[in-house]
């Protein structure tokens, strides 16, 4: 599990990674401390929320969320 967001409240979860990637498209599922999103080719779905509902994490985050 990791944190969805930094100390400083920038999300971790971003729209394109700014360094090289070892495994591209070996992740599916994403599992936070704010709920499990899982991650596609074209979306990003959010399966499971806690503690913060999908309307306040689609306002927090800089990916275009379904679900």
């Amino acid at each position: 599990m990791m944190k969805l967001f930094t100390r400083d409240g920038a999300p971790k979860l971003v729209p394109a990674c700014t360094y090289p990637l070892t495994g591209p498209g070996c992740v599916h599922r994403v599992h936070t401390d704010h709920g499990v999103i899982a991650v596609g080719p074209d979306s990003v779905r959010v399966l499971e929320t806690y503690g913060i509902s999908v309307a306040a994490l689609r306002e927090r985050l800089d990916v275009e969320l379904t679900g």
